[in-house]
């Protein structure tokens, strides 16, 4: 999974903008109701440093992003119209974007990073929050409730699994409707090993074959529906992320099994002790098949599920005025139901 957490990767001139707005921005005196001044900064979790940028105005929103081992870029511009209804605060994932990589990386854990936020909230005293998680985010939102729910407001569950064993059972069945000739010489690259091969600077990451099979024939498919992003391209928009953390997590065997210590993510049986207000949404062709939100919205008393239609796993970038208004009615009390809530 990832390619999620790739595929809307900022542009340096996205960054360039947000660096002189964090500079220059206007004096406080100056700006009007319409301006929303970025801030950034970084958290001393535990020993790592944990990067945030937020804005926007109302109660705080903390979003977590999938991979793992990306950042929080590929919800940008995307989210952008959530700073008019709530302050947003994003952040980078131990190891992940700009926050600080661990010499260890066996302290890539799912534990340690919910700790990660928790740091966050309390350092920037947000009290309360909305958390909402995409993908991998999810799994690491549902791990916090399960921990920390006295700190939500909302929780938001993106696009996720409860079960590391069901997704597992998800990726297989997705895995086996690529076509024949591409399954073959994507199961024939994965039993010689994906690592080690090429170039020096190449072992450490899949063969780019490898990436155009998985990322491109295996996962497109599940990725977009109203909106197929023209950018996407499997063999770079992995650059920048962390593989050591991605190995750590994911494992070592391929895009189709998940075999790393992510394997310890099972929450189906603890997700009825969440009491806290719950929305799970996704798209009716989501790469985390929507049976796996159907399931997180039975387990989880008086949730809201939203499956949006002509959309996959980029669900907000599909249809990004049904996704937004679905989490904002949600998180400010719209009694505005969506019509693709089922």
């Amino acid at each position: 999974m990832r390619h999620t957490v790739r595929l809307m990767k900022r542009s340096l001139y996205l960054l360039f903008f947000f660096s002189v707005m964090l500079r220059l921005g206007a004096p406080a005196s100056a700006a009007g109701a319409n301006v929303y001044p970025l801030q950034e900064g970084l958290v001393d979790s535990h020993g790592v440093m944990i990067y945030y940028v937020e804005m926007g105005h109302g109660s705080p929103l903390l979003i977590v992003h999938g991979g793992p081992g990306a950042s929080h870029d590929y919800f940008l511009p995307w989210l952008l119209a959530l700073a008019r209804t709530n302050r947003l605060i994003f952040i980078d994932e131990r190891g992940s974007g700009r926050s600080e990589r661990v010499e260890d990386v066996h302290q890539y854990t799912v534990e340690n990073m919910v700790e990660d936020v928790e740091a966050v909230r309390t350092a920037l005293g947000l009290g309360k929050i909305s958390l909402l998680g995409h993908s991998y985010g999810g799994v690491l939102a549902q791990a916090y409730a399960l921990k920390y729910q006295k700190n939500l407001s909302h929780l938001i569950l993106a696009s996720t699994f409860p079960s590391t064993k069901q997704m597992n059972e998800v990726l297989a069945r997705e895995k086996a409707q690529m076509p024949a000739e591409k399954l073959a010489r994507l199961e024939e690259l994965e039993k010689a090993g994906l690592y080690g091969k090429g170039a020096i600077w190449e072992r450490g990451r899949y063969p780019e074959e490898y990436e155009k099979l998985a990322w491109g024939d295996g996962y497109f498919p599940f990725l977009f529906g109203a909106h197929p992003d023209s950018n996407y391209d499997p063999t770079t928009d992995n650059v920048g992320n962390n593989w050591e953390l991605y190995r750590e997590m994911w494992g070592s065997n391929g895009e189709f099994v998940i075999d790393g210590n992510l394997k310890s993510a099972e929450y189906v049986d603890r997700l009825p002790t969440i009491k806290v207000p719950t929305l799970v949404i996704c798209g009716d062709h989501d790469e985390c098949d929507p049976s796996l939100s159907r399931e997180m919205h039975e387990k989880i008393a008086g949730s809201k599920l939203a499956i949006l239609p002509n959309a996959g796993h980029v669900a907000f970038q599909d249809q990004p005025g049904l996704w937004l208004g679905t989490v904002r009615d949600f998180i400010n009390g719209g009694s505005k139901e969506t019509s693709a809530a089922h």
